[in-house]
Protein backbone atom coordinates (compact mmCIF):
# COMPACT_ATOMS: atom_id res chain seq x y z
CA UNK A 1 0.00 0.00 0.00
CA UNK A 2 1.64 3.04 -1.25
CA UNK A 3 0.79 6.40 0.68
CA UNK A 4 1.13 9.70 -0.44
CA UNK A 5 -0.79 13.26 -2.01
CA UNK A 6 0.55 14.35 -5.22
CA UNK A 7 -0.08 17.66 -6.87
CA UNK A 8 -0.23 17.71 -10.56
CA UNK A 9 -0.25 20.40 -12.50
CA UNK A 10 -0.20 20.53 -16.55
CA UNK A 11 -1.87 22.08 -19.19
CA UNK A 12 -2.77 18.85 -21.09
CA UNK A 13 -6.00 17.47 -19.74
CA UNK A 14 -5.14 14.33 -21.43
CA UNK A 15 -1.68 13.69 -19.84
CA UNK A 16 -3.39 14.85 -16.38
CA UNK A 17 -6.26 11.86 -16.48
CA UNK A 18 -3.71 9.55 -17.79
CA UNK A 19 -1.12 9.92 -15.22
CA UNK A 20 -4.22 10.05 -12.48
CA UNK A 21 -5.48 6.60 -13.21
CA UNK A 22 -2.11 5.06 -13.53
CA UNK A 23 -0.93 6.54 -9.95
CA UNK A 24 -4.15 5.70 -7.99
CA UNK A 25 -4.11 2.37 -9.12
CA UNK A 26 -1.06 2.20 -6.74
CA UNK A 27 -3.38 3.87 -4.11
CA UNK A 28 -1.63 7.23 -4.38
CA UNK A 29 -4.12 10.05 -3.60
CA UNK A 30 -3.63 12.56 -7.02
CA UNK A 31 -5.05 16.08 -7.35
CA UNK A 32 -4.87 17.39 -11.09
CA UNK A 33 -4.40 21.26 -12.04
CA UNK A 34 -4.66 22.73 -15.77
CA UNK A 35 -4.16 26.26 -14.73
CA UNK A 36 -0.61 26.52 -13.26
CA UNK A 37 -2.12 30.36 -11.71
CA UNK A 38 -4.58 28.44 -9.04
CA UNK A 39 -0.70 26.87 -7.36
CA UNK A 40 -0.60 29.58 -4.79
CA UNK A 41 -4.30 28.84 -3.96
CA UNK A 42 -3.17 24.80 -3.38
CA UNK A 43 0.06 25.50 -1.22
CA UNK A 44 -2.07 27.48 0.90
CA UNK A 45 -5.53 24.93 1.60
CA UNK A 46 -3.11 21.67 1.56
CA UNK A 47 0.17 20.27 1.93
CA UNK A 48 1.46 17.49 -0.64
CA UNK A 49 4.10 14.92 -1.02
CA UNK A 50 5.32 15.48 -4.65
CA UNK A 51 4.42 18.06 -6.75
CA UNK A 52 4.46 17.20 -10.86
CA UNK A 53 5.07 20.52 -12.51
CA UNK A 54 5.27 20.90 -16.44
CA UNK A 55 7.99 23.15 -17.76
CA UNK A 56 5.52 24.81 -20.47
CA UNK A 57 2.16 26.10 -20.57
CA UNK A 58 -0.01 27.92 -23.33
CA UNK A 59 1.52 30.90 -22.84
CA UNK A 60 4.60 29.64 -23.45
CA UNK A 61 5.25 26.57 -25.13
CA UNK A 62 8.69 25.85 -25.53
CA UNK A 63 10.95 28.10 -23.45
CA UNK A 64 10.32 26.95 -20.57
CA UNK A 65 10.05 30.16 -18.47
CA UNK A 66 6.61 29.44 -17.03
CA UNK A 67 7.90 26.29 -15.43
CA UNK A 68 10.88 27.86 -13.64
CA UNK A 69 9.01 30.93 -12.75
CA UNK A 70 6.43 28.20 -11.22
CA UNK A 71 9.37 26.12 -9.78
CA UNK A 72 10.41 29.16 -8.00
CA UNK A 73 7.14 30.75 -6.25
CA UNK A 74 6.86 27.03 -4.94
CA UNK A 75 10.66 26.64 -3.72
CA UNK A 76 9.85 29.77 -2.07
CA UNK A 77 6.74 29.11 -0.56
CA UNK A 78 8.35 25.52 0.73
CA UNK A 79 12.03 25.19 0.54
CA UNK A 80 11.56 21.53 1.35
CA UNK A 81 8.76 21.08 -1.37
CA UNK A 82 9.79 18.10 -3.48
CA UNK A 83 9.01 18.94 -6.94
CA UNK A 84 9.32 16.49 -10.31
CA UNK A 85 8.94 18.38 -13.70
CA UNK A 86 7.23 16.98 -16.44
CA UNK A 87 9.10 17.77 -19.91
CA UNK A 88 9.46 16.73 -23.41
CA UNK A 89 12.58 14.45 -24.34
CA UNK A 90 14.01 18.21 -26.48
CA UNK A 91 13.97 19.82 -22.98
CA UNK A 92 16.72 17.59 -21.23
CA UNK A 93 18.83 20.91 -20.89
CA UNK A 94 16.47 22.99 -19.58
CA UNK A 95 15.61 20.11 -16.74
CA UNK A 96 19.01 19.83 -15.87
CA UNK A 97 18.66 23.69 -15.23
CA UNK A 98 15.61 23.35 -13.28
CA UNK A 99 17.27 20.55 -10.87
CA UNK A 100 20.07 23.14 -10.04
CA UNK A 101 17.55 25.51 -9.07
CA UNK A 102 15.46 23.30 -6.46
CA UNK A 103 13.87 20.47 -8.52
CA UNK A 104 14.42 17.27 -7.05
CA UNK A 105 13.97 15.11 -10.37
CA UNK A 106 12.04 15.01 -13.91
CA UNK A 107 10.60 12.70 -16.38
CA UNK A 108 10.02 12.94 -19.81
CA UNK A 109 6.70 12.99 -22.00
CA UNK A 110 5.66 10.51 -23.05
CA UNK A 111 6.96 8.67 -20.16
CA UNK A 112 7.48 4.92 -19.02
CA UNK A 113 4.87 3.86 -16.26
CA UNK A 114 7.73 2.23 -14.00
CA UNK A 115 10.10 4.67 -14.48
CA UNK A 116 7.13 7.20 -13.55
CA UNK A 117 6.07 5.12 -10.16
CA UNK A 118 9.77 4.46 -9.54
CA UNK A 119 10.57 8.35 -9.91
CA UNK A 120 7.52 9.46 -7.60
CA UNK A 121 8.31 6.72 -4.92
CA UNK A 122 11.39 7.83 -4.46
CA UNK A 123 10.83 11.44 -4.16
CA UNK A 124 7.83 10.81 -1.15
CA UNK A 125 10.75 8.35 0.31
CA UNK A 126 12.61 11.55 0.20
CA UNK A 127 9.77 13.70 1.44
CA UNK A 128 9.06 11.30 4.23
CA UNK A 129 12.71 11.95 5.24
CA UNK A 130 12.74 15.77 5.33
CA UNK A 131 9.77 15.67 7.47
CA UNK A 132 11.59 13.12 9.85
CA UNK A 133 14.50 15.65 10.03
CA UNK A 134 12.42 19.05 10.28
CA UNK A 135 10.67 17.20 13.05
CA UNK A 136 13.73 16.15 15.33
CA UNK A 137 15.01 19.18 14.52
CA UNK A 138 11.99 21.27 16.35
CA UNK A 139 12.11 18.22 18.92
CA UNK A 140 15.76 19.31 19.58
CA UNK A 141 15.83 22.54 19.72
CA UNK A 142 12.63 22.48 22.40
CA UNK A 143 14.27 19.72 24.47
CA UNK A 144 17.56 21.94 24.81
CA UNK A 145 15.22 24.81 26.03
CA UNK A 146 14.03 22.36 28.30
CA UNK A 147 17.42 21.57 29.73
CA UNK A 148 18.68 24.91 30.01
CA UNK A 149 15.49 25.61 32.40
CA UNK A 150 17.22 26.32 35.94
CA UNK A 151 15.65 23.82 39.29
CA UNK A 152 14.62 21.58 36.96
CA UNK A 153 14.33 19.26 39.68
CA UNK A 154 12.05 19.31 42.73
CA UNK A 155 13.44 20.30 45.88
CA UNK A 156 12.18 19.18 49.30
CA UNK A 157 11.77 16.22 52.11
CA UNK A 158 8.72 17.79 53.12
CA UNK A 159 5.89 15.46 54.37
CA UNK A 160 3.18 17.14 52.55
CA UNK A 161 6.33 16.51 49.53
CA UNK A 162 6.23 12.98 50.25
CA UNK A 163 2.32 12.54 49.72
CA UNK A 164 3.11 14.51 46.15
CA UNK A 165 6.12 12.31 45.01
CA UNK A 166 3.89 9.06 46.26
CA UNK A 167 1.38 10.49 44.10
CA UNK A 168 3.51 11.34 40.95
CA UNK A 169 5.05 7.86 40.79
CA UNK A 170 1.68 6.13 40.84
CA UNK A 171 -0.10 8.45 37.98
CA UNK A 172 3.34 8.88 35.69
CA UNK A 173 3.09 5.34 34.02
CA UNK A 174 -0.21 5.63 33.14
CA UNK A 175 -1.81 8.14 30.35
CA UNK A 176 -4.13 9.56 32.03
CA UNK A 177 -5.13 13.15 32.12
CA UNK A 178 -4.24 15.15 35.48
CA UNK A 179 -4.76 18.28 36.91
CA UNK A 180 -2.32 20.08 38.90
CA UNK A 181 -3.65 22.46 41.46
CA UNK A 182 -1.64 24.94 43.47
CA UNK A 183 -1.02 28.36 44.25
CA UNK A 184 0.97 30.80 41.90
CA UNK A 185 4.54 30.06 42.43
CA UNK A 186 4.46 26.59 44.30
CA UNK A 187 6.41 24.81 41.16
CA UNK A 188 3.64 23.24 39.30
CA UNK A 189 5.41 23.15 35.64
CA UNK A 190 8.65 21.09 37.86
CA UNK A 191 5.75 18.66 39.27
CA UNK A 192 4.75 18.67 35.29
CA UNK A 193 7.89 17.66 34.17
CA UNK A 194 8.47 15.32 36.76
CA UNK A 195 5.36 13.51 35.69
CA UNK A 196 7.00 13.37 32.13
CA UNK A 197 10.58 12.43 33.23
CA UNK A 198 9.35 9.29 34.30
CA UNK A 199 6.84 8.64 32.26
CA UNK A 200 6.63 6.31 29.29
CA UNK A 201 7.03 8.82 26.86
CA UNK A 202 9.93 10.31 28.33
CA UNK A 203 12.00 9.88 25.26
CA UNK A 204 9.86 12.48 23.54
CA UNK A 205 8.95 16.13 24.24
CA UNK A 206 6.98 18.23 26.59
CA UNK A 207 5.92 21.04 25.41
CA UNK A 208 4.47 24.48 28.17
CA UNK A 209 1.85 26.52 27.14
CA UNK A 210 1.49 29.65 29.55
CA UNK A 211 -2.45 29.77 28.80
CA UNK A 212 -3.10 33.03 30.42
CA UNK A 213 -0.45 34.50 28.19
CA UNK A 214 -1.90 33.74 24.79
CA UNK A 215 -4.56 36.14 23.86
CA UNK A 216 -7.94 34.83 22.21
CA UNK A 217 -6.64 36.13 18.40
CA UNK A 218 -3.61 33.78 18.79
CA UNK A 219 -5.01 30.84 20.44
CA UNK A 220 -5.50 28.65 17.58
CA UNK A 221 -2.15 29.74 15.87
CA UNK A 222 -0.77 28.85 18.96
CA UNK A 223 -2.12 25.52 19.58
CA UNK A 224 -3.19 23.95 16.52
CA UNK A 225 -0.22 25.98 14.10
CA UNK A 226 -0.85 27.65 10.78
CA UNK A 227 0.11 27.96 6.86
CA UNK A 228 2.02 30.37 5.52
CA UNK A 229 0.30 33.72 4.62
CA UNK A 230 -2.95 32.86 7.05
CA UNK A 231 -2.94 36.07 8.61
CA UNK A 232 -0.58 39.25 8.37
CA UNK A 233 2.18 37.91 10.02
CA UNK A 234 2.35 34.35 9.28
CA UNK A 235 5.51 34.20 7.30
CA UNK A 236 6.01 30.47 7.47
CA UNK A 237 4.63 27.30 7.88
CA UNK A 238 4.20 26.54 11.41
CA UNK A 239 3.44 23.89 13.35
CA UNK A 240 1.54 23.97 16.77
CA UNK A 241 1.89 23.33 20.07
CA UNK A 242 0.03 20.09 19.89
CA UNK A 243 1.50 19.10 17.00
CA UNK A 244 5.35 19.78 18.84
CA UNK A 245 3.87 17.71 21.56
CA UNK A 246 3.14 14.56 19.46
CA UNK A 247 3.96 11.48 21.19
CA UNK A 248 5.11 13.56 24.14
CA UNK A 249 3.35 15.39 26.74
CA UNK A 250 1.58 18.73 26.55
CA UNK A 251 1.33 20.83 29.15
CA UNK A 252 -1.40 23.50 29.62
CA UNK A 253 -0.43 25.81 32.43
CA UNK A 254 -3.13 28.54 34.10
CA UNK A 255 -6.03 26.66 31.93
CA UNK A 256 -8.56 28.56 34.63
CA UNK A 257 -7.77 31.89 32.27
CA UNK A 258 -9.27 30.72 29.36
CA UNK A 259 -12.70 32.09 28.14
CA UNK A 260 -15.60 29.85 27.86
CA UNK A 261 -15.25 30.22 23.90
CA UNK A 262 -11.40 29.32 24.34
CA UNK A 263 -12.68 26.27 26.03
CA UNK A 264 -15.02 25.13 23.24
CA UNK A 265 -12.19 25.11 20.75
CA UNK A 266 -9.75 23.31 23.04
CA UNK A 267 -12.35 20.67 24.26
CA UNK A 268 -13.17 20.27 20.77
CA UNK A 269 -9.12 18.83 19.71
CA UNK A 270 -8.88 17.17 22.94
CA UNK A 271 -11.91 14.90 22.43
CA UNK A 272 -11.24 14.75 18.52
CA UNK A 273 -7.24 14.27 19.11
CA UNK A 274 -7.03 16.04 15.80
CA UNK A 275 -5.86 19.45 14.97
CA UNK A 276 -6.36 22.02 11.83
CA UNK A 277 -3.96 24.49 11.50
CA UNK A 278 -5.16 28.07 10.59
CA UNK A 279 -5.60 28.60 6.86
CA UNK A 280 -6.03 24.76 6.19
CA UNK A 281 -8.57 22.58 5.89
CA UNK A 282 -6.98 19.35 6.28
CA UNK A 283 -6.42 17.99 10.19
CA UNK A 284 -3.50 15.97 11.74
CA UNK A 285 -4.15 13.21 14.34
CA UNK A 286 -2.21 13.95 17.50
CA UNK A 287 -1.64 11.27 19.99
CA UNK A 288 -0.41 13.22 23.59
CA UNK A 289 -0.51 12.94 27.20
CA UNK A 290 -1.95 15.94 28.81
CA UNK A 291 -1.07 17.76 31.90
CA UNK A 292 -2.84 20.58 32.76
CA UNK A 293 -2.81 23.40 35.97
CA UNK A 294 -4.64 26.25 37.60
CA UNK A 295 -4.17 28.23 40.91
CA UNK A 296 -7.40 29.05 40.29
CA UNK A 297 -10.89 27.52 41.90
CA UNK A 298 -11.60 25.56 39.15
CA UNK A 299 -14.81 23.46 40.78
CA UNK A 300 -16.33 27.12 42.07
CA UNK A 301 -15.39 28.33 38.69
CA UNK A 302 -17.72 25.58 37.12
CA UNK A 303 -20.47 25.68 39.35
CA UNK A 304 -20.25 29.66 38.61
CA UNK A 305 -20.86 28.64 34.97
CA UNK A 306 -17.10 30.47 34.39
CA UNK A 307 -15.37 26.71 33.21
CA UNK A 308 -17.13 24.04 31.42
CA UNK A 309 -17.68 21.20 33.08
CA UNK A 310 -17.27 18.88 30.30
CA UNK A 311 -13.84 20.07 29.88
CA UNK A 312 -13.12 19.81 33.50
CA UNK A 313 -14.05 15.96 33.48
CA UNK A 314 -11.47 15.78 30.04
CA UNK A 315 -8.42 17.36 31.92
CA UNK A 316 -8.87 15.66 35.51
CA UNK A 317 -8.88 12.16 35.83
CA UNK A 318 -6.32 12.60 38.03
CA UNK A 319 -5.73 15.54 40.70
CA UNK A 320 -2.39 16.04 42.56
CA UNK A 321 -2.54 19.04 44.83
CA UNK A 322 0.41 20.94 45.64
CA UNK A 323 0.94 22.30 49.18
CA UNK A 324 2.30 26.50 49.33
CA UNK A 325 5.41 26.93 50.86
CA UNK A 326 3.83 28.25 54.08
CA UNK A 327 2.53 24.24 54.49
CA UNK A 328 5.86 22.75 54.21
CA UNK A 329 8.32 24.92 56.45
CA UNK A 330 10.48 21.88 56.40
CA UNK A 331 11.71 22.22 52.83
CA UNK A 332 12.53 26.25 53.16
CA UNK A 333 16.11 26.38 54.24
CA UNK A 334 16.89 23.22 51.85
CA UNK A 335 15.25 25.17 48.63
CA UNK A 336 17.07 28.30 49.96
CA UNK A 337 20.21 26.74 50.32
CA UNK A 338 19.89 25.63 46.64
CA UNK A 339 18.56 28.75 45.49
CA UNK A 340 21.81 30.17 47.17
CA UNK A 341 24.35 27.50 45.46
CA UNK A 342 22.98 28.95 42.03
CA UNK A 343 22.90 31.89 42.23
CA UNK A 344 26.33 32.44 44.00
CA UNK A 345 27.85 30.35 40.88
CA UNK A 346 25.61 32.41 38.40
CA UNK A 347 26.34 36.13 40.00
CA UNK A 348 30.01 34.43 40.76
CA UNK A 349 30.18 35.50 44.48
CA UNK A 350 31.26 33.42 47.62
CA UNK A 351 28.03 33.79 49.57
CA UNK A 352 28.02 30.25 51.23
CA UNK A 353 25.47 30.11 53.92
CA UNK A 354 22.69 32.06 55.62
CA UNK A 355 22.88 32.92 59.27
CA UNK A 356 20.71 31.79 61.78
CA UNK A 357 18.33 35.29 62.38
CA UNK A 358 18.05 35.17 58.66
CA UNK A 359 17.36 31.25 58.56
CA UNK A 360 14.87 32.00 61.55
CA UNK A 361 13.08 35.17 59.68
CA UNK A 362 12.75 32.83 56.40
CA UNK A 363 10.92 30.35 58.69
CA UNK A 364 8.30 32.86 60.18
CA UNK A 365 7.71 34.91 56.53
CA UNK A 366 4.01 33.55 55.26
CA UNK A 367 5.64 33.44 51.79
CA UNK A 368 2.73 34.94 49.49
CA UNK A 369 4.36 33.99 46.31
CA UNK A 370 5.23 30.06 47.74
CA UNK A 371 8.13 28.78 46.04
CA UNK A 372 9.10 31.97 43.54
CA UNK A 373 9.28 34.41 45.89
CA UNK A 374 11.87 32.29 47.63
CA UNK A 375 13.63 32.40 44.72
CA UNK A 376 13.63 36.06 43.96
CA UNK A 377 14.58 36.71 47.60
CA UNK A 378 17.55 34.70 47.37
CA UNK A 379 18.99 36.10 44.25
CA UNK A 380 18.07 39.85 45.14
CA UNK A 381 20.06 38.97 48.94
CA UNK A 382 23.18 36.79 46.82
CA UNK A 383 23.37 40.30 44.60
CA UNK A 384 23.14 42.92 47.71
CA UNK A 385 25.47 40.60 50.16
CA UNK A 386 28.84 42.05 50.91
CA UNK A 387 29.93 38.34 52.85
CA UNK A 388 30.00 35.45 52.47
CA UNK A 389 27.01 34.60 54.81
CA UNK A 390 23.29 36.17 54.43
CA UNK A 391 21.82 38.35 57.12
CA UNK A 392 18.71 39.13 58.04
CA UNK A 393 19.30 42.17 56.64
CA UNK A 394 19.66 40.93 53.31
CA UNK A 395 16.03 40.01 52.96
CA UNK A 396 13.68 43.27 52.00
CA UNK A 397 10.75 41.40 54.09
CA UNK A 398 12.38 41.11 57.19
CA UNK A 399 12.61 45.10 57.79
CA UNK A 400 8.90 45.04 58.16
CA UNK A 401 5.69 42.86 58.22
CA UNK A 402 4.58 41.21 54.81
CA UNK A 403 1.05 42.80 56.48
CA UNK A 404 2.25 46.07 56.72
CA UNK A 405 0.77 49.44 55.53
CA UNK A 406 2.16 52.68 53.94
CA UNK A 407 0.55 54.74 56.09
CA UNK A 408 3.87 55.43 57.92
CA UNK A 409 6.41 55.61 54.92
CA UNK A 410 6.07 58.63 51.69
CA UNK A 411 9.40 56.55 49.93
CA UNK A 412 7.95 55.60 46.40
CA UNK A 413 9.75 51.84 46.55
CA UNK A 414 7.81 51.32 49.57
CA UNK A 415 4.95 52.41 48.56
CA UNK A 416 4.53 50.36 45.38
CA UNK A 417 6.11 46.75 47.30
CA UNK A 418 3.48 47.53 50.06
CA UNK A 419 0.48 47.54 46.99
CA UNK A 420 1.89 44.49 45.23
CA UNK A 421 2.56 41.99 48.42
CA UNK A 422 -1.26 43.42 49.18
CA UNK A 423 -2.43 42.88 45.60
CA UNK A 424 -1.10 38.92 45.81
CA UNK A 425 -2.49 38.37 49.49
CA UNK A 426 -5.76 39.25 48.17
CA UNK A 427 -5.99 37.28 44.95
CA UNK A 428 -3.89 34.27 47.07
CA UNK A 429 -0.91 34.63 44.27
CA UNK A 430 -3.18 34.83 41.91
CA UNK A 431 -1.01 37.16 39.02
CA UNK A 432 -3.18 37.75 36.52
CA UNK A 433 -5.99 39.19 38.87
CA UNK A 434 -3.18 40.96 40.99
CA UNK A 435 -2.20 42.45 38.16
CA UNK A 436 -5.65 43.48 37.15
CA UNK A 437 -6.21 44.97 40.63
CA UNK A 438 -3.15 46.65 40.41
CA UNK A 439 -3.59 48.12 36.70
CA UNK A 440 -0.41 46.52 35.31
CA UNK A 441 0.10 43.79 32.88
CA UNK A 442 1.41 40.56 33.90
CA UNK A 443 5.19 41.19 32.29
CA UNK A 444 5.13 44.61 34.77
CA UNK A 445 3.96 42.62 38.16
CA UNK A 446 6.60 39.92 37.26
CA UNK A 447 9.27 42.82 36.57
CA UNK A 448 8.07 44.07 40.35
CA UNK A 449 8.44 41.21 41.79
CA UNK A 450 11.48 40.50 41.23
CA UNK A 451 12.47 44.32 41.99
CA UNK A 452 11.06 43.97 45.36
CA UNK A 453 12.32 40.01 45.72
CA UNK A 454 8.86 39.49 46.02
Amino acid sequence: MNEGKILMIDDDEDVLLAAKMLLKKYNYQVIIEKNPNKIPFLLNNDTYDVILLDMNFSKDTTSGKEGFEWLGKIKEKDPQAVVIMITAFGDVEMAVRALKDGATDFILKPWQNEKLIATISTAIKLKKSYNEVDKLRKAKQMLEEQISQPFRDIIGNSSAMQEVYTLIDRVAKTDANVLILGENGTGKELIARAIHQKSLRSDNSFVAVDMGAITETLFESELFGHKKGAFTDAREDRPGRFELANEGTLFLDEIGNLSLNLQSKLLSALQSRKVTRVGSNNSVDVDIRLICATNMPIEQMVKEGKFRQDLLYRINTVEVHIPPLADRVDDIIMLANHFLDHYSKKYRKEVLSISTDAVTKLKKYAWPGNVRELQHSIERAVIMADSATLQESDFLFSRKSDSSTTADTLNLDEVEKAAVVKGLQLHNGNISKAADELGLTRASLYRRMEKYGL
